[in-house]
């Protein structure tokens, strides 16, 4: 899961983006308005933490202006503006859900969870793959009935491949799903790191396919007609 962290305190987006990324999310960071705005344009954020008090454009723009281009990506709007006309405004113009700060980090994550849970929807919270099974919600992941110890980021790197399950996934775009913006990572981390989820998942029969020149797909399992 990408999300977008929009904060212009320096200080408070570090530390929320840390936190997050150590529950498994792929976390980029917009410190102004028109940067922002750009991102969210281009499109391939789950979900998005809006802040108000923004340089360039005010929150409130930047949400107007996605909800014009009629994208549906989820906004939780985090701003010290505690007066309920202010929530109330935000919450017409597209707001998702309202956190006033100083936030308890607990309480945005569940926030972040909830808003997550009703975009995939109660009826996809679970993938099933052969003997793979993913709890998407509680970033859990088993073999048969064996857990399966995972990093965050092969988490993620799990998650996003078996939601695509026989569709290629090209290399760039697996890329910007499992590293920030933030992160320097070259094509040959990549393959190092296929490779050690191949080595994990293989002796199962869950297969990661490398197309040359495209990216990647994880093969779905024979026998395997439907996702819980």
């Amino acid at each position: 899961m990408r999300i977008l962290l929009v904060e212009d305190d320096e200080l408070l987006a570090d530390g929320l983006a840390r936190a997050l990324r150590q529950s498994g999310y792929t976390v980029d960071i917009a410190a102004d308005g028109p940067r922002a705005d750009s991102l969210l344009a281009a499109g391939g954020y789950d979900l998005t933490i809006l802040d108000l008090g923004l340089p360039g454009l005010d929150g409130s723009q930047v949400l107007t202006r996605l909800r014009g281009r009629r994208q549906k990506t989820p906004v939780l709007v985090m701003s010290a503006r505690m007066a309920i006309e202010e929530r109330v405004r935000l919450l017409d113009l597209g707001a998702d859900d309202y956190l006033v700060k100083p936030v308890a980090l607990a309480e945005l994550e569940a926030r972040v969870r909830a808003l997550i849970r009703r975009q995939l929807g109660a009826e996809t919270n679970f993938l099933t793959l052969g003997s793979l099974r993913l709890d998407r919600e509680g970033k859990r992941a088993w073999l048969g009935d064996e857990a399966l110890d995972l990093t965050a980021r092969e988490w993620a790197a799990i998650e996003y491949l078996a939601s695509r399950v026989n569709r290629i996934v090209a290399k760039e775009q697996f890329m910007q799903a499992l590293y920030s913006w933030d992160d320097e990572i070259t094509p040959n981390a990549i393959e190092k790191f296929i490779s050690r989820l191949r080595s994990k998942l293989e002796p199962a029969g869950i297969t990661i396919r490398t197309v040359r020149g495209l990216g990647y797909f994880l093969e779905k399992p024979e026998g395997h007609d439907h996702d819980d």
